[in-house]
């Protein structure tokens, strides 16, 4: 029996079924072959109930803490985001995250992501531009309203960012009315110098793909 799970949030003024993303994101247990590295990944959307909150539930893949983060955007607000870490019944210990440097080329379902970035070597504290070419491109698709979506995480979990894309095929902001991108740009300024895990997201066909990437950081100088 895998550990279940229900979260729910109190009511949260002024902020509509569309506005509130969940993303969850978890340090894999000792007992597997990738022990300590971040392998648990899943983009959810609670469901809105009569008394304004919301609710979700969920089935976690094993019994270690995971890192739980929420972000919406109330009416008249600002964007906001939480974060919690989740410990089920019996959780087992994890050692620290060690992620070792991979951004080559991943495939997917039914497409393959290639990241390049720049510049090349991510600096912190400064902006660092994502480009994702996918090929195929024909048949790519917007999902849950934008053309890809991003979470990003330090190998230690304190850092965690969602992002959407900000340049798709070179022009800005992202028309959702363009008939399948080829190239797919995101704009992150990564707080620290770690190794983040980047999942990212991209439907094509009616189907979800979903890749990962570990971006090493480096200090400036």
């Amino acid at each position: 029996m895998k550990p279940g799970l229900a979260l729910s949030f109190a009511r949260l003024p002024g902020v509509g079924r569309r506005r509130l993303r969940r993303m969850l994101a978890a340090a894999a247990g000792r007992r597997i072959a990738t022990a300590g590295e971040l392998a648990d990944f899943a983009h959810e959307h609670p469901e809105p109930r009569p008394d304004g909150s919301f609710v979700l539930t969920a089935t976690l893949a094993r019994r270690v803490p995971y890192r739980v983060v929420a972000d919406f955007y109330p009416r008249g607000g600002t964007p906001q985001f939480l974060a919690k870490t989740i410990f089920p019944a019996r959780a087992l210990p994890v050692p620290p995250a060690k992620l070792t440097p991979d951004v080559e080329a991943k495939h997917a379902a039914n497409l393959t992501a290639r990241l390049t970035t720049e510049p090349a070597q991510p600096i912190a504290g400064q902006e660092t531009l994502l480009f994702f070419q996918i090929t195929p491109h024909e048949g790519l698709e917007t999902y849950l309203g934008a053309w890809g979506h991003l979470l990003a995480a330090s190998d230690d979990l304190v850092d965690v960012m969602h992002d959407h894309p900000i340049y798709v095929d070179g022009v800005p902001p992202p028309d959702l009315r363009a008939a399948s991108p080829e190239r797919i740009q995101f704009n992150l300024i990564f707080p620290r110098a770690r190794t983040y895990r980047v999942w990212v997201q991209f439907q094509r066909a009616g189907v979800v793909n979903t890749v990962a990437f570990n971006v090493p950081v480096k200090a400036l100088g």
